[in-house]
């Protein structure tokens, strides 16, 4: 029975240590690197902080852990003699043990002890103005503090006076018996000097030396004759320095583009504002070392038992939330909180919530409908708007006159302005091949991905419908290689568009002027008689001659073959079966125009021929 008895009690011993090692793994995060030492005596030494090869963030952070005494100290980098005695993670912090400066005094007014510390920081460190005061003692004292920030010089002071050890202002460094002053931001050393007025002659009985230190806010308070006893036997106080990663003013966002970027896993980017640099904290719900690639863990708030009152706390990663219990509901001040429900208030919640839900419902069927109808009314608008627009064209004419000259679709097709808006991307200008006086040419895209060009005509005045129903009728009967093909229009805009085939390698002007010519004399001439024989089809070929009237390089295309194409016939004019002339208002471009043209308004082939010889 005994021995089942101790049997028992090691199974529940057993137990018992699994659970504590269990405990204090998930509590403990990990603070060095792998393999690193993490203690120097009483210090815990957490990465980027290291005492080893590889296992700190560049040499600044290398903590030197001296074995010389017992307990070890810990030296901020490898010749340094500044004493580390905490390090913060959190807030960028590090507590070191600093010399205190002090003059004495004889009898008979001699100095006999004078020491003026000096301190140099590397460049990631600086005295913290924030956590820190320049705090000088004594009953006949001036103290000055001079640092530097780069090569700019700071310097500040005190003063304290007394007459006797009753008039010392107890608890308080007023001035009299010890005064203070802040520190000024972003200093990376310093020095301390100490004077006295008359050498402390009058008190020395009670005061023979002035101390002045700079020294941690929260580890020192003044307290008359004690601190004075105290500072006698005292060497060294402790002081907050700030560091941080980098010595750049560079922001977060700069610094998590760099490959040394240091912040790891659920840890966050903070920019201290007393100094450049950055530091990394863990995240809202996390803790551990941020500096470490597994150091942030979870909080589990739930350990906490008043966390949650009458509900039931679960842990989240970064969080928790409170579910109710029965007969709970949340408080409406604490969304984190439950309180019991009133059956009333239940009720009357139902019944409101019922309610909000079917105006809610309602409102959104109404908006539906109003939405419903109002884009009807706009589509209806639109439908007669594009109605109007292709009757006031001649859009019926025009299938009048195809049907009468045996058009098909193939040979000339009328296209919606959803068809056209759709190839050419709503007309966007990358999409654009050419603007001219009478309007801009977009490249479309058709749905069998047949590549056309689209001329979008500049408004002017109204369209005479009939006269650009023959137009279209007569361009789209034009078959001729040198002339470019009339595909259809679009009748349904205010002006109507027309649709040509597209020609790949640009106007014969481009070629001649803007690059480096590559036209040989031969091709020139090729060019030349096939336009030439495009006019003179224009001029004699067709059932009503047509004059181009704006015959110039811009307007003669070339295909990949060099093949000469006339186009641009927004200017051009039909001239009636059995007439050789008619008279007209000049258009064209001023240079090219034929000179008895623009005397007498009298159209006629020759106007084409004169503009062909000055191109």
């Amino acid at each position: 029975m005994a021995a089942l008895q101790g049997i028992l009690l090691i199974i529940q011993l057993s137990f018992v240590i699994i659970r504590v090692l269990i405990v204090s793994t998930t509590a403990a995060a990990p603070q060095a690197l792998p393999n690193c030492p993490d203690k120097c005596g009483n210090l815990t030494v957490p990465y980027p902080f290291g005492m080893a090869e590889g296992c700190y963030q560049g040499n600044d952070f290398f903590v030197n852990c001296s074995q010389a005494t017992d307990p070890p100290i810990a030296y901020l980098t490898k010749n340094g003699t500044v004493i580390i005695t905490n390090i913060s993670l959190a807030e960028g912090e590090l507590q070191i043990s600093d010399f205190i400066a002090r003059y004495c005094y004889s009898t008979s007014a001699l100095r006999t002890r004078r020491n003026s510390p000096v301190l140099r920081l590397p460049s990631p460190y600086i005295i913290s103005d924030t956590k820190n005061k320049f705090i000088a003692v004594g009953c006949d004292t001036y103290a000055i503090f001079k640092g530097f920030q780069g090569t700019e010089q700071s310097i500040t002071g005190c003063m304290s006076v007394c007459n006797s050890l009753k008039s010392v202002d107890q608890n308080s460094c007023s001035g009299v018996g010890c005064g203070q002053t802040n520190i000024p931001s972003g200093l990376h050393n310093r020095t301390m000097t100490l004077d006295s007025y008359s050498n402390h002659s009058g008190i020395w009985d009670f005061n023979p030396c002035s101390f002045a230190f700079i020294v941690e806010e929260t580890q020192f308070k003044f307290s008359g004759n004690t601190s004075f006893q105290q500072l006698n036997s005292t060497t060294r106080l402790p002081m907050v320095l700030n560091w941080a990663i980098g010595d750049e003013p560079d922001p977060c966002d700069v610094a998590k583009k760099r490959q040394d970027f240091v912040c790891q896993n659920y840890s966050k980017c903070v920019n201290p504002t007393n100094r450049n640099g950055y530091i990394c904290q863990c995240l809202d719900g996390y803790e551990g070392n941020p500096y470490h690639p597994n150091g942030c863990h979870d909080i589990d708030e739930c350990k906490d038992p008043n966390l949650c009152n009458h509900e039931e706390c679960k842990n989240l990663a970064g969080s928790y939330y409170c579910s109710c219990s029965k007969g709970y509901k949340i408080d409406s001040m604490n969304d984190k909180s439950c309180i019991k429900e009133n059956p009333k208030n239940k009720s009357k919640m139902t019944l409101l919530l019922i309610i909000s839900l079917s105006v809610s419902i309602g409102l959104l069927v109404l908006f539906v409908g109003i939405s419903w109808i109002c884009c009807g009314i706009k589509r209806r608008k639109y439908t007669k708007l594009k109605e109007k627009y292709f009757k006031e064209n001649g859009g019926l004419l025009l299938l009048q006159q195809l049907a009468s000259h045996g058009g098909t679709v193939e040979t000339t097709k009328i296209f919606s302005t959803e068809e056209l808006e759709k190839a050419t991307n709503n007309y966007h200008e990358r999409r654009i091949l050419g603007e001219g006086g009478y309007g801009t040419v977009y490249k479309g895209i058709l749905p069998d991905d047949k590549v056309v060009a689209i001329k979008k005509s500049k408004g002017g005045a109204p369209t005479q419908s009939d006269q650009f129903v023959n137009e279209v009728i007569v361009l789209s009967q034009i078959n001729h290689r040198n002339v470019v093909k009339l595909l259809g229009c679009c009748l349904e805009t205010e002006v109507p568009l027309l649709v040509y085939e597209f020609i790949t390698h640009g106007t014969l002007y481009e070629h001649i002027h803007k690059k480096r010519s590559s036209l040989s004399f031969e091709l020139r001439m090729k060019i030349a008689v096939e336009t030439a024989e495009a006019l003179a089809y224009l001029h004699s070929s067709t059932s009503n001659p047509i004059i181009h009237r704006d015959v110039k390089a811009e307007n003669i295309l070339l295909d990949d073959a060099y093949t000469a194409k006339i186009s641009d016939f927004g200017a051009s004019r039909l001239i009636p079966s059995g007439q050789t002339e008619i008279q007209t208002l000049v258009l064209g471009t001023f240079g090219y125009l034929d000179p008895e043209y623009l005397q007498s308004n009298q159209l006629t082939e020759k106007c084409d021929v004169y503009s062909f010889g000055v191109s």
